[in-house]
């Protein structure tokens, strides 16, 4: 199917709606329980996607496949271990997108025909939170894999970085826009292994 084609853009929507949502939805959730109510607060903690939803990002999802949420609010000062714990608010988006993928594959041994709207819907379901979660590990800011980044560097590297995040974000835009192959090259190879792995023993090619 063409990158525009209709029917692939509406089988996008709700998709992205879902990935969305479980996306930002675990940063939230495992950010408060490390101790920050912020996302809480400020009405993120939830599971109405429209709360989630970058325009950019969301026209990116639907548009080429990859693209982001509108960033849940974390204020790491509420943390007792401010590095590990970015790490695991970091991370934990990513990872709700991998499992409910994996789950969502899973209907396919409960009986559910592989062909057919609701089979492509499912499919789509998955590819979305597949990519979303690869997408998001690239470790460039503000994407969730630059979390990761601090724990591991001297406090004199960590001050560089964060000077570096200020700047992130039109790094991000320059790799969607105009190195796009490039990217999307990066994420195909291990978006692909994950799909083949959550599939494993589905009737689904």
């Amino acid at each position: 199917m063409g990158i525009f084609n209709a029917e692939l853009m509406l089988l996008r929507v709700p998709a992205i709606l879902f990935a969305v949502t479980v996306h930002e939805y675990m940063h939230a959730r495992v950010a408060y329980m490390f101790g920050d109510p912020t996302a809480r607060n400020q009405g993120r903690m939830t599971l109405n996607p429209i709360k989630h939803l970058d325009v950019i990002g969301t026209l990116m999802l639907l548009v080429a496949g990859i693209g982001w949420a509108k960033p849940v609010p974390v204020n790491p000062n509420y943390f007792k271990d401010p590095l590990k714990h970015m790490v695991y608010v970091g991370l934990a988006g990513p990872f709700a997108n991998f499992i409910a993928a994996f789950l969502i594959a899973k209907l396919f041994l409960l009986g559910i025909p592989q062909y057919g709207m609701l089979a492509e819907v499912l499919k789509v379901v998955v590819q979305i939170n597949i990519f979303l979660g690869v997408f998001n590990l690239i470790p460039i800011p503000p994407l969730d894999g630059s979390k990761v980044i601090p724990y591991f560097l001297s406090e004199k590297a960590r001050e560089t970085w964060w000077r570096f995040e200020q700047y992130g974000f039109v790094v991000l835009l320059l790799l969607v826009f105009m190195f796009s192959g490039l990217l999307w090259t990066i994420i195909r190879v291990p978006a692909e292994l994950l799909l083949r792995l959550v599939f494993a023993g589905t009737p689904v090619n």
